[in-house]
């Protein structure tokens, strides 16, 4: 590419993403430019708010808009696919963040819990593609947890956060996210045991039976044979609802 393409280009860029301080691109209509970076700006802004409705809501229409000019102006993204626009704006959202920009404290997870939907709706995971017996005994064999059931940990009720209900403490959240068979994605709450029992299976090469009873062990549990039966209805329930797959058959 020329110099003086690429110039033009890198100048009308600039432009689109920051059109009330960045000088117009010599010759070019200036209704066009105006016209241009406002469809840019629209298309960004719709595809984010789709993704994002919570928080857009939460924020305002001002403090919104506000935020996602600041994203096309600031933001180097890393892609150029669209449906990873969302996840850019999560990093934004961090580099505002270490930079002592005066977002709200819950913003970052609140932006995380939208997100999961749309990361788990086109992930290309899929529980055909790993070895495992779906009738496996999960107490002499290991548990295999889905690729699209997510155990998460947030320090903000991210769930109950709307217009008109917004925390001003932290409340440690403990959440499973999971993909259907239908496509279709869940959000369940988790209690604290069944929290570090699915985040310890992905990294698990023991049996269920023994993986519960180094939980119950790390917990105090005071009758540890009543934990481990109690851990292994709970995997069974899970294995109904698809979030485990079954019994991991190694490779």
């Amino acid at each position: 590419m020329p110099p003086e393409a690429f110039d033009a280009l890198a100048a009308l860029g600039a432009y689109v993403r920051d059109p009330d301080h960045a000088a117009a691109p010599a010759g070019v209509e200036a209704r066009r430019l105006k016209i241009y970076a406002e469809l840019v700006f629209n298309n960004v802004e719709s595809l984010l708010a789709g993704t994002f409705p919570v928080m857009r809501a939460t924020l305002g229409d001002g403090v919104w808009l506000a935020l996602v000019r600041d994203f096309l102006r600031e933001h180097d993204a890393r892609t150029p696919v669209f449906t990873e626009l969302p996840r850019e704006l999560m990093r934004y959202l961090d580099a505002r963040a270490d930079a002592g920009r005066d977002d709200p404290p819950w913003l970052r997870e609140l932006a995380h819990y939208e997100w999961v939907e749309l990361a788990l709706q086109i992930s290309d995971e899929t529980p055909a593609g790993i070895a495992h017996d779906p009738q496996g005994d999960l107490r002499t064999g290991v548990p295999l947890l889905s690729p699209l059931a997510w155990p998460l940990a947030y320090d903000w009720p991210v769930q109950r956060i709307a217009p008109g209900a917004i925390p001003d403490t932290p409340e440690s959240t403990l959440l499973l996210v999971h993909r259907r068979d239908d496509g279709s994605v869940g959000f369940h709450t988790l209690s604290p045991l069944a929290f570090h029992l699915l985040h310890r299976l992905p990294e698990s090469n023991v049996s269920g039976e023994s993986l519960l009873r180094s939980l119950a062990h790390d917990v105090g549990a005071p009758d540890v044979d009543a934990f481990i039966e109690a851990g292994l209805a709970l995997l069974e329930t899970y294995r109904r609802d698809g979030i485990v797959l079954g019994a991991r058959i190694a490779s």
